[in-house]
């Protein structure tokens, strides 16, 4: 087969992303306030000084569960702010969270069976592994997990793991609450059924009829609108980070379907893993409209990562060619190159993975457009003080294996990502590939993604925090202390349990990881 171009994608690709993967990748916008300025009057310091809607990626989700929600990168912040005491956000109990906790159990196995798991320690491994899924569907399904907290207030972070933009715009307690239907205790199918709708009634408010109606985006009005005549606006900084999952099935699945007919329709959209460039946009215009509504003093939106970076999706053999992006087949990180069968093995292929970045390139567009429409003066309306912070352009700079070990692939705007002192005197240096123990009780490799291989590490949301604290030093957010709100990487080293005590089960074949996929459906359960 000869070899790919880095401008080939697959014929059923939409025309726009043909356009857009033959101009080469988007050239990133590191300017948050894209040379406009716009800066906003303020009166008082509103009473919710922090407000973020998202997916997972602010829900604080890591190693296949949401569970360490204070350590997301929104409570980070809060830290640095002097305002976590204040900060509210969902909480999740039990045996690791939902849907089901990667790190915990490889812990567990590893607890019970060593570094190792022996061929005669299978049967008790799988054993093992399937009471640890059973306590989990237990406390969810029939246990304490199954009652919703009584909210006192709506939350700060208004975060799901899962949703994408028309979740965003559609969902609400009421609707989340009505989808829990009665579970089936299932001997070999453990999973916690309707477990993103469990998870998503701890994040929505439901004490009243109205409330139990209301949308991530209605709940920040509602937080918005909660001052009174010395403040402006009742949110300081309101933080938009949504669209990773209108592209993510792609790798989490190893499966490209473009969205067609009923994208916008939460059952029809479910056999779509990226939407057109066409229909993001439609989405996003209602979701702009709708972050308009918001009484927030200063917004910021963060575009979407490249789904085909993080290690979830493991290139296969060298790259398609000398300076090439990309790798000509992505599979599972487990999967042994030297046996790697494309013909009876899930993946996807360099054309695809391109097509795919190619898409969210035309997305981050989308989301560029509408900062810099915000931030100008039109007919006479004043500018929004909105800000564009590129978390794409910061991934791509972290990326290992396709710009860090390739120079010839690095585009002309790319430069090596700057890690904080703390973080680059770690020994080895994290980086963006899968992680891994080194069999002594510390890292081999990685340590910015989790052992999910899509969500970050606690450091990993450090770093998102950081990008996010500069640009509210940009917009004059006040933080105490003379370092202006910068991040301590020193506290969150010594909380992040994986880049300081990983699975030492977890070793450089994730033979393990891969068993419990085979066996279990483990990475289905996480990442389903």
């Amino acid at each position: 087969m000869p070899p790919a171009t880095d401008q080939s994608v697959p014929d059923d690709a939409p025309d726009d992303v043909h356009e857009r993967a033959a101009a080469g990748p988007r050239r990133p916008a590191l300017d948050p306030t894209l040379g406009i300025d716009a800066r906003a009057t303020s009166q008082g310091l509103p009473p919710n000084r922090l407000v973020v809607i998202g997916d997972s990626l602010a829900h604080g989700f890591q190693s296949g569960a949401v569970y360490r929600t204070d350590l997301s990168f929104a409570a980070i912040i809060a830290h640095e702010l002097g305002w976590s005491a204040q900060l509210r956000y969902p909480q999740y109990g039990g045996p690791g969270g939902l849907p089901v906790n990667i790190e915990l159990l490889m812990r567990d196995l590893e607890q019970h069976f060593g570094d190792t798991l022996d061929v005669w320690e299978l049967p008790l491994a799988l054993f093992r592994g399937r009471q640890f899924l059973d306590d989990v569907e237990d406390y969810w399904e029939r246990g304490p997990g199954t009652r919703a907290p009584n909210l006192a207030a709506i939350n700060h972070v208004l975060a799901m793991y899962g949703w994408d933009l028309r979740d965003a715009l559609d969902k609400t307690f009421a609707s989340c609450a009505a989808g829990i239907g009665r579970p089936h205790d299932d001997l070999l199918k453990q999973v916690v059924e309707n477990n993103s709708e469990r998870a998503a009634v701890r994040v929505y408010p439901h004490w009243t009829d109205a409330t139990s109606r209301m949308t991530l985006f209605e709940a920040a009005a509602e937080l918005g609108r909660q001052h009174d005549t010395t403040t402006d606006c009742g949110i300081e900084t309101l933080v938009v980070f949504l669209g990773s999952n209108n592209a993510l099935r792609s790798v989490t699945e190893l499966r490209v379907a473009w969205s067609g007919h009923g994208y916008d329709d939460p059952v029809g959209k479910r056999n779509y893993t990226v939407w057109r460039p066409e229909h993001f946009a439609h989405e996003l215009d209602q979701v702009v409209r709708a972050v308009a509504a918001v009484q927030a003093r200063h917004v910021i939106w963060c575009t979407v990562p490249h789904v085909t970076i993080p290690p979830i999706a493991r290139g296969i053999g060298l790259k398609v060619r000398p300076g090439s992006r990309y790798f000509p087949y992505y599979a599972r990180p487990w999967v042994d190159e030297r046996t790697f069968d494309p013909r009876r093995q899930p993946h996807i292929t360099a054309a695809e993975a391109r097509a795919v970045d190619a898409a969210v390139d035309l997305y981050n567009t989308a989301i560029e457009d509408a900062v810099r429409t915000a931030r100008a003066v039109v007919d006479g309306s004043p500018p929004k003080d909105w800000y564009l912070l590129d978390i794409a352009a910061q991934l791509d700079r972290l990326a290992a294996r396709r710009y860090i070990d390739d120079p010839n692939a690095r585009p002309d705007w790319w430069t090596p990502y700057p890690l904080p002192p703390a973080l680059a005197g770690l020994h080895p240096l994290p980086d963006s590939r899968f992680l891994t123990g080194d069999g002594h009780g510390g890292r081999a490799t990685g340590g910015l993604f989790s052992l999910d291989g899509v969500h970050p590490t606690t450091v990993g949301y450090g770093l998102i925090a950081n990008e996010i604290i500069a640009v509210m030093n940009l917009a004059g957010v006040p933080f105490a202390g003379a370092d202006h709100g910068s991040v301590d990487f020193d506290r969150l080293i010594r909380l992040d349990t994986l880049v300081n005590r990983p699975p030492q089960n977890v070793t450089s074949g994730l033979g393990a990881l891969g068993w419990a996929d085979e066996v279990l459906g483990l990475f289905g359960r996480a990442l389903g």
